[in-house]
């Protein structure tokens, strides 16, 4: 190269990377690539009788787009402050009902509620296909079981609760001493404790 190098032999004013022409600012194949790319944002789920909900973890996003077909989600957005792409498409395990579904924003995430099209069958995964997506997880914080719910599980405990309490000892049943087990006695944590160093 001469005394101008690369600057004389692209006019000082724009080169070529990886196929774009990047004029008056210095830019490199890695920020072109991650203007370019879009990663999926994480996600949580969990199942209900009549509702399939999906948390996408995504912090101050913006341009929110959530399409809801009979079959499939698709979820896109801006995120954080660095305006991150971020697009998430997902081929559901079953149908659901695209008009009857939303979704809402905040400032920490985009919660999705899907109506399933038949209520009350249990999905036991989010996805048509058994693959492991690494930024899907079950929400077992908000998870219930729900199938195993019903009036008739609740009056079996009502009766099974009721016969516990009804349950008496008989009188004459001689039960052995246990140190320490009567009410006069000091608790071992009533004791001061020592001051800290």
């Amino acid at each position: 190269m001469g005394p101008r190098g690369w600057r004389g032999v692209f006019g000082g004013c724009c080169a070529f990377l990886g196929g774009s022409v990047v004029t008056g600012t210095r830019r490199t194949v890695a920020a072109e690539t991650a203007e370019n790319s879009r990663q999926p944002a994480s996600a949580k789920w969990y199942d209900r009788r009549d509702y399939v909900f999906i948390e996408f973890c995504v912090e101050d996003s913006k341009d929110v787009n959530v399409n809801f077909e009979k079959s499939k989600l698709t979820f896109s957005c801006l995120g954080g402050g660095d305006n991150f792409k971020h697009l998430n498409e997902i081929d559901l395990f079953n149908n659901i009902d695209p008009n009857e579904s939303k979704h809402k924003r905040t400032d920490r995430s985009i919660l999705c509620c899907l109506r399933k099209g038949e209520s009350g069958q249990a999905w036991p995964r989010l996805t048509k296909e058994r693959a492991k997506l690494n930024w899907l997880s079950v929400d077992f914080n908000n998870w219930k079981d729900w199938e195993d719910d019903s009036d008739e599980d609740m009056s079996n405990f009502d009766r099974f609760s009721e016969m516990m309490n009804n349950m008496g000892g008989d009188d004459d049943v001689d039960l052995p001493e246990v140190d320490g087990a009567d009410d006069d006695s000091p608790d071992s944590d009533d004791e001061k404790m020592p001051d800290l160093e």
